[in-house]
């Protein structure tokens, strides 16, 4: 069976705070694989606290994102430490956003972070992936000798970033078998709903609108009630296609809706059970 997981934010604040813990409840009632919670520079306990939520009191593995290039050797312990006293189990491994104005460079790359965590033990260790490339990479082959060196440093999961077009995943799963990499790999799914998210995700991930979509927004532009409900029919039909043409599983990006995350699981519950 496929697996099915999904991604929260963790607060900005404690003002926050008490909003998305009554939330995560409601994600926990559809009995995901895991829930991952992203990482923010500066509340960084908040990850580790909504995590240890997740798995020490709702009951469901918890994966901890974390990026790297912020970090010394010694401040990336003392997180791991915190991560370990809070009983988290996985950690999602990430670069994280380039910074030139940060003097240290003890983890320059995520593989950097990876032999890190590999090194301390205890952890499961889960990576990223990318459908289209990564914006980084010169080409694609670079992207899959990356993979491959996280593959062999004993990652258990890939998942990948958000991708509106299917095709650039099967390829991109289909190049890794070729290479020898049989980890696991989640497509990462974001439903797309109103039209200040959809030129923001553009905008920042690069990702490209096929022309069924693209359509889409064009005609329900100026109707949020038919773009949001054309938004979550496109994200079924996507992950149905992805799940009968044999993916390993779906990572949904939530944006902490758990009427959206209801919504797209109760359309897909007959095929990921299948």
């Amino acid at each position: 069976m496929a697996e099915f997981s999904i991604e929260v934010f963790p607060p900005k604040d404690n003002s926050e705070a008490d909003k998305i813990f009554s939330r995560l409840a409601e994600f926990s009632a559809l009995s995901p694989d895991y829930i991952s919670v992203t990482y923010r520079k500066g509340g960084e306990k908040f990850t580790g606290e909504v995590a240890s939520y997740i798995q020490n009191e709702l009951g469901i593995p918890g994966v901890a994102h974390l990026t790297c290039t912020w970090a010394t050797r010694h401040n990336m312990l003392t997180t791991l430490d915190n991560l370990r006293q809070k009983g988290i189990k996985r950690i999602l491994a990430l670069r994280g956003d380039v910074n030139e104005e940060v003097k240290t460079k003890d983890f320059r790359y995520a593989t950097d972070l990876i032999e890190f965590i590999k090194e301390y033990g205890g952890f499961e260790v889960f990576v990223t992936c990318y459908p289209e490339g990564h914006p980084d990479s010169r080409d694609f082959a670079e992207d899959l000798n990356i993979m491959k060196k996280k593959a062999e440093l004993g990652v258990s999961n890939f998942v990948s970033q958000l991708f509106f077009d299917n095709s650039d995943f099967y390829r991109m799963v289909d190049s890794m078998r070729e290479w020898g990499i049989n980890t696991p790999v989640q497509a990462g799914i974001m439903p797309l709903t109103n039209i200040k998210q959809i030129l923001r995700i553009v905008s920042l991930s690069g990702a490209k609108l096929p022309a069924k979509l693209t359509k889409m927004v064009q005609k329900f532009e100026n109707n949020p009630e038919a773009l949001y409900q054309a938004g979550l029919n496109y994200a079924v039909e996507q992950i149905s296609d992805l799940l009968i043409n044999g993916a390993d599983g779906i990572h949904l990006y939530s944006m902490n809706n758990p009427k959206l995350a209801n919504y797209i699981f109760e359309s897909i519950r007959p095929i990921i059970k299948a």
